[in-house]
């Protein structure tokens, strides 16, 4: 018997554990509500470990996390802990892309609209927020890809970048100018 816990304490930030952590979850999907609880820890480090494991498994195989797409909802908004912020916005902007861009049919049957509002509220959250650059440059993405449904998202992506250009990182401004751009 796997005991997840004891797994996720051997994995750190390495490519390597964390793709071992990911095809783990493949082959023994029954773990994933275990993982989404541990995900739910938001106080414990170990919540970012089990983050950085439901990202690469996201990543691996996006479709595996769509029946679990109401409590991973559910989870986003309390987590606070950059490490585990970080891969929650690049598992929402995978899902976006998936949706918008690259009309997955197992994405748009499972991504209903209260999650994809759901989503455009966490994502305005984390660009107004201090938050670090990776999840703002995730949420860019998403949002602007929600905007091409929700007519009032665009507008208010483009007042938020105009206004917070000039306190933004490189890596900031150049993800906003790319947006801007196409707006």
């Amino acid at each position: 018997m796997i005991v997840l816990k004891d797994v996720l304490d051997t994995v750190n930030h390495s490519r390597e554990k964390r793709n071992y952590f990911a095809n783990l979850i493949l082959d023994s999907p029954e773990l994933l509500p275990e993982l989404l609880e541990i995900c739910a820890e938001v106080n414990h480090e170990i919540s970012c470990r089990a983050s950085w494991g439901l990202e690469f498994l996201s990543k691996k195989n996006l479709n595996v996390i769509l029946p679990y797409l109401d409590k991973l909802i559910t989870i986003v908004p309390s987590v606070y802990q950059h490490p585990a912020v970080r891969p929650m916005a690049k598992i929402f902007e995978y899902l976006c892309i998936a949706y918008y861009k690259d009309k997955s049919i197992a994405v748009r049957k499972a991504l209903s609209r209260q999650h994809r509002e759901n989503i455009t509220e966490i994502c305005f959250d984390w660009l107004i927020t201090d938050q670090k650059v990776a999840p703002k440059a995730y949420s860019i993405t998403s949002l602007y890809l929600l905007g091409t449904e929700f007519d009032w998202v665009h507008p208010e992506l483009k007042v938020t970048l105009e206004n917070n250009y000039n306190e933004g990182s490189a890596a900031y401004k150049a993800r906003s100018r790319m947006i801007l751009k196409k707006l």
